[in-house]
């Protein structure tokens, strides 16, 4: 039996072991360097690409690699093979390796890592090799990003447990590394209340409220200012004994709100319905109500996912301890979604594994966790894995069915087509996502697929439809609320205007975007990206002075999250300013993307 192997990388003393014994370290910072990569890179990289990447200052590239590959062998043992053209990894089964624990294993597996929160290869810089700095950069960034994705989740998990003490301790650590993170303040607010210290939790409020206004000029929103003093779930008539049948029919009544357009109300009778189930101790009624609740937090009031989060995570436990997991696979499809909405994409792809081995063969759910883990999986460049992901979902939902998963699918994966220049097909897709939502009546989601097929007009040179569909798209979204949607539609009027030739009212109707479709702390953060992108494509073309500073804003939001196409163009940008050095790390981070269209410097 081969001895258990364990790669940590994540700190100041990279190092191998097994069977807990270490390893002596390869000679030099490079082969460490060339582990890291070929251990977190998703491209199938040549040879002769890591000869460049890391070795172009040697006298020989290609014989420097091979002694880097060979100690790399010595190092990892006879059980882990590392050959072939293009260059292939395989380290034996059950080999611990800590990135990959941190981004796609579990919170718990995630948070005993021993160099949580320290960088990769932290402390060794590479200065002859600046293509693999932007990337080592990059990743470090990302990691940083995983790693506070997983705090935030152990920290919901202890909060939900009854864990109160942990969580808070979890949740300060978050609020430390950033104070202006709105979640990050009414998660640690919520541990405070949840451990009987009120008073901690409006003095942390308080100070939110403080640190909001001197830094940002505003409040907070309204899920931390009411955390400090949270809705608990009351029963309308205490003086009645709960029954599961009257809770039932509260259920039902608050689903009926909700479908009628009334949220606050349904709101309302999903708190009560849920402390009915708990009294009545009627263990799958609690599920269901506990995945309405949060469904409805998540969905119907803007900047309450943060509370949508908990009581989903309530209703998996409720889920677990009847012995009925399987029972709240949708909680895990919505907490990836929450999870694909701030960019925490590892988090949400790890939930989205978890509701497809729970759904099994039941299509519906299967069919939306595709949906959410395509919409994820474009979001960060993987749009070969998107479009398998979509199909599925489209087969499993039957695609010429009237649902929203079957509108949500024929959307999205026309944006997926759309960013790789795919027109023909971006807008066969578009146009039965267009058609499916309106045949449902869906109003809140016909600005995204409008606005999508003005974005394929406008590629194709029809200005005038354009501009028609994305006026609409736009009044249709303010009258919506839906700041995501607004985003997508104000970026496109703006770049009506460029093609018009009207700098000016471009950069103004695109600077709106970018800050409207994040004015609230539950908005898709890649719509923010994929507005900076074209605002630093529109400085750039007209020289304005801005353009380095939406490079810089563009460049931190993607590294972070993991926006990956979105990582080499802001590099891309930055050639243009003259920065060649960038140029050549665009081109190392595109490898991150299987993008054909991807246009990169010269």
């Amino acid at each position: 039996m081969a001895e258990p192997l364990a790669v940590q990388l994540l700190g100041p003393q990279p190092r191998v072991a097994k069977a807990g014994h270490p390893q002596p370290p390869p000679r030099g910072r490079k082969a460490w360097a060339l582990l890291a990569y070929l251990l977190t890179t998703e491209s199938a990289p040549s040879r002769e690409w890591l000869a460049e990447l890391l070795f172009a200052d040697a006298d020989d590239p290609l014989n420097a690699l091979s002694w880097s590959l060979s100690q790399l062998r010595r190092l990892l043992g006879d059980e882990s093979t590392i050959a072939g053209e293009p260059v292939v990894l395989r380290l034996p089964p059950g080999t611990f390796v800590d990135v990959r624990a941190l981004t796609a294993g579990t919170w718990m597996q995630a948070i005993g890592i021993p160099g949580l929160g320290r960088e990769l290869l932290e402390g060794m810089t590479f200065p002859a090799c600046p293509g693999f700095e932007a990337w080592l950069l990059t990743s470090r960034r990302h990691l940083a990003g995983a790693a506070d994705g997983v705090l935030r989740e152990a920290a919901r998990a202890k909060l939900s447990a009854g864990d109160a003490a942990r969580a808070a301790g979890l949740a300060s650590r978050l609020v430390a590394a950033n104070p202006l993170d709105e979640d990050a303040q009414e998660l640690l607010i919520r541990a405070y209340v949840a451990s009987g210290d009120r008073v901690a939790a409006r003095t942390q409020r308080d100070a939110c409220v403080a640190l909001f206004r001197r830094e940002l000029g505003t409040d907070p929103g309204i899920a931390v200012i009411h955390a400090a003093d949270p809705e608990w779930r009351q029963r309308a008539f205490p003086d009645r004994p709960a029954t599961s049948a009257a809770t039932a029919a509260r259920l039902e009544a608050g689903l009926g709100a909700l479908d009628a357009g009334a949220p606050d109300a349904a709101i309302g009778l999903l708190r009560e319905a849920a402390a009915e189930a708990h009294e009545a101790g009627d263990g799958p009624l609690l599920v269901r109500t506990l995945l309405a609740l949060g469904s409805a937090l998540v969905h119907s009031v803007r900047g309450r996912d943060g509370e949508g989060a908990g009581v989903l995570l309530e209703a998996i436990d409720v889920a677990e301890r009847i012995g009925a997991p399987e029972s709240a696979v949708s909680a895990h499809r919505e907490l990836g979604f929450v999870d694909l909405l701030r960019g925490r994409y590892d988090r949400a792809q790890r939930r989205l594994k978890d509701a497809l081995e729970l759904a099994g063969d039941e299509p519906d759910e299967r069919a939306w966790a595709l949906a959410i883990q395509g919409t994820a999986s474009t979001d960060v460049g993987r749009y070969d894995d998107a479009l398998m992901a979509f199909d599925e979902a489209l087969g499993l939902a039957g695609a010429d069915q009237p649902a929203h998963v079957v509108a949500w699918s024929w959307t999205f994966s026309g944006r997926a087509c759309l960013l790789r220049d795919d027109l023909e097909a971006a807008r066969d897709r578009l146009d039965k996502g267009l058609q499916a939502a309106r045949a449902l009546r869906w109003t809140a989601f016909v600005p995204l697929p409008e606005a999508l097929l003005a974005d394929v007009d406008l590629l194709e040179g029809k200005i005038d439809a354009a501009s028609t569909a994305y006026e609409h798209a736009h009044a249709l979204a303010l009258q919506l609320g839906d700041p995501c949607w607004e985003g997508f539609a104000a970026r496109g009027l703006g770049m009506v205007a460029a093609s018009q030739g009207d700098a000016a009212r471009a950069l103004e109707w695109v600077t709106e975007a970018r800050h409207r479709c994040v004015r609230l702390p539950d908005a898709w953060l890649w719509v923010e990206g994929y507005c900076l992108d074209t605002l630093c494509a529109l400085a750039l073309d007209h020289q304005r002075v801005e353009a380095g500073h939406w490079i810089d804003d563009l460049e931190a939001l993607a590294t972070r999250t993991g926006m990956r196409e979105l990582v080499a163009r802001a590099y891309a940008h930055r050639a243009r300013l003259g920065d060649r050095v960038a140029g050549d790390a665009a081109r190392v981070l595109a490898a991150e993307v299987d993008n054909p269209s991807l246009r990169l410097p010269e």
